[in-house]
Protein backbone atom coordinates (compact mmCIF):
# COMPACT_ATOMS: atom_id res chain seq x y z
CA UNK A 1 0.00 0.00 0.00
CA UNK A 2 1.45 3.32 -0.68
CA UNK A 3 2.84 5.28 2.14
CA UNK A 4 6.20 8.05 2.59
CA UNK A 5 6.69 5.19 5.99
CA UNK A 6 7.73 2.06 5.89
CA UNK A 7 9.10 -0.71 8.47
CA UNK A 8 12.35 -2.08 9.05
CA UNK A 9 12.91 -5.63 9.57
CA UNK A 10 15.44 -9.13 8.78
CA UNK A 11 12.28 -10.04 6.71
CA UNK A 12 9.80 -7.85 5.08
CA UNK A 13 8.49 -6.65 7.97
CA UNK A 14 4.59 -7.22 7.74
CA UNK A 15 4.39 -6.78 11.35
CA UNK A 16 0.70 -8.34 10.85
CA UNK A 17 1.78 -11.73 9.77
CA UNK A 18 4.78 -12.10 12.47
CA UNK A 19 1.89 -11.57 14.75
CA UNK A 20 -0.26 -14.53 13.71
CA UNK A 21 2.79 -16.23 12.57
CA UNK A 22 3.68 -16.38 16.25
CA UNK A 23 -0.08 -16.41 17.29
CA UNK A 24 -0.58 -19.98 15.37
CA UNK A 25 3.28 -21.67 16.79
CA UNK A 26 1.88 -20.52 20.33
CA UNK A 27 -1.55 -22.04 20.25
CA UNK A 28 0.43 -25.66 19.41
CA UNK A 29 2.89 -25.21 21.98
CA UNK A 30 5.68 -24.86 19.13
CA UNK A 31 7.68 -22.05 20.01
CA UNK A 32 8.12 -18.78 18.12
CA UNK A 33 9.17 -17.36 15.11
CA UNK A 34 12.06 -16.73 16.12
CA UNK A 35 12.80 -20.78 16.67
CA UNK A 36 11.61 -21.07 13.27
CA UNK A 37 12.67 -18.46 11.19
CA UNK A 38 15.62 -16.72 13.23
CA UNK A 39 16.71 -12.98 11.79
CA UNK A 40 20.47 -14.44 12.15
CA UNK A 41 19.86 -16.62 8.96
CA UNK A 42 20.99 -15.20 5.61
CA UNK A 43 17.72 -17.22 4.30
CA UNK A 44 15.48 -15.09 5.96
CA UNK A 45 16.71 -11.68 5.09
CA UNK A 46 13.95 -9.79 2.77
CA UNK A 47 11.38 -13.07 2.89
CA UNK A 48 7.96 -12.52 2.31
CA UNK A 49 6.48 -13.52 5.82
CA UNK A 50 3.14 -15.35 4.13
CA UNK A 51 5.86 -17.73 4.08
CA UNK A 52 5.84 -18.08 7.41
CA UNK A 53 2.67 -17.84 7.96
CA UNK A 54 1.71 -21.17 5.42
CA UNK A 55 5.11 -22.61 7.62
CA UNK A 56 3.17 -22.18 10.77
CA UNK A 57 0.14 -23.26 9.71
CA UNK A 58 1.38 -26.20 8.34
CA UNK A 59 2.82 -27.26 11.50
CA UNK A 60 -0.36 -27.00 13.51
CA UNK A 61 -2.20 -28.75 10.90
CA UNK A 62 0.06 -31.63 10.94
CA UNK A 63 -0.42 -32.21 15.30
CA UNK A 64 -4.16 -32.63 14.04
CA UNK A 65 -5.19 -29.05 14.72
CA UNK A 66 -7.45 -26.76 12.61
CA UNK A 67 -7.64 -23.25 12.65
CA UNK A 68 -11.45 -22.05 13.97
CA UNK A 69 -10.51 -18.70 13.39
CA UNK A 70 -8.28 -15.99 13.53
CA UNK A 71 -8.56 -11.85 15.33
CA UNK A 72 -5.93 -9.93 15.01
CA UNK A 73 -5.19 -6.23 15.51
CA UNK A 74 -2.94 -3.56 13.57
CA UNK A 75 -1.82 -0.45 15.94
CA UNK A 76 -0.06 2.16 14.07
CA UNK A 77 -0.67 6.73 13.35
CA UNK A 78 -0.25 6.41 9.44
CA UNK A 79 -1.50 5.01 6.87
CA UNK A 80 -5.12 4.73 7.89
CA UNK A 81 -5.82 0.58 6.84
CA UNK A 82 -9.45 0.33 6.42
CA UNK A 83 -9.65 0.64 3.28
CA UNK A 84 -7.50 -2.32 2.76
CA UNK A 85 -8.71 -4.70 5.04
CA UNK A 86 -10.91 -6.91 2.90
CA UNK A 87 -8.09 -7.64 0.36
CA UNK A 88 -5.83 -8.05 3.67
CA UNK A 89 -8.09 -10.50 5.73
CA UNK A 90 -8.35 -12.39 1.66
CA UNK A 91 -4.55 -12.64 1.32
CA UNK A 92 -4.40 -14.05 4.91
CA UNK A 93 -7.22 -16.79 4.56
CA UNK A 94 -5.71 -17.94 1.53
CA UNK A 95 -2.40 -18.06 3.15
CA UNK A 96 -3.82 -20.09 5.90
CA UNK A 97 -6.39 -22.21 3.50
CA UNK A 98 -9.06 -20.75 5.90
CA UNK A 99 -12.73 -18.45 4.63
CA UNK A 100 -11.56 -14.98 4.98
CA UNK A 101 -14.97 -14.52 7.42
CA UNK A 102 -12.92 -16.31 9.91
CA UNK A 103 -10.21 -14.05 9.82
CA UNK A 104 -10.47 -10.68 11.31
CA UNK A 105 -8.31 -7.99 11.19
CA UNK A 106 -9.02 -4.29 12.77
CA UNK A 107 -6.93 -1.23 12.70
CA UNK A 108 -6.53 0.77 16.17
CA UNK A 109 -3.80 3.66 16.15
CA UNK A 110 -1.62 4.67 19.90
CA UNK A 111 -3.91 8.08 20.01
CA UNK A 112 -0.49 10.19 19.83
CA UNK A 113 1.11 7.97 22.77
CA UNK A 114 4.68 6.24 22.64
CA UNK A 115 6.49 5.71 19.72
CA UNK A 116 3.46 4.08 18.37
CA UNK A 117 1.53 7.09 18.84
CA UNK A 118 5.00 9.61 17.66
CA UNK A 119 4.71 7.33 14.52
CA UNK A 120 8.16 5.69 15.10
CA UNK A 121 6.91 2.04 15.27
CA UNK A 122 3.63 -0.11 14.48
CA UNK A 123 2.84 -3.37 16.13
CA UNK A 124 0.41 -5.68 15.47
CA UNK A 125 -1.62 -8.55 18.05
CA UNK A 126 -3.14 -12.24 17.29
CA UNK A 127 -5.03 -14.43 18.53
CA UNK A 128 -6.35 -18.09 16.88
CA UNK A 129 -8.39 -20.50 18.34
CA UNK A 130 -7.54 -24.28 17.34
CA UNK A 131 -9.34 -27.52 17.08
CA UNK A 132 -8.49 -30.93 17.27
Amino acid sequence: MPSEFGLEGHSDADILAHAITDALLGAAALGDIGMHFPDTDPRWKDADSLRFLAHAAGLVRDLGFSIVNVDSTVILETPKLKDYRQPIRESLARTLAIEAERVSVKFKTAEGVGPVGEGRSAEAQAMVTLSR
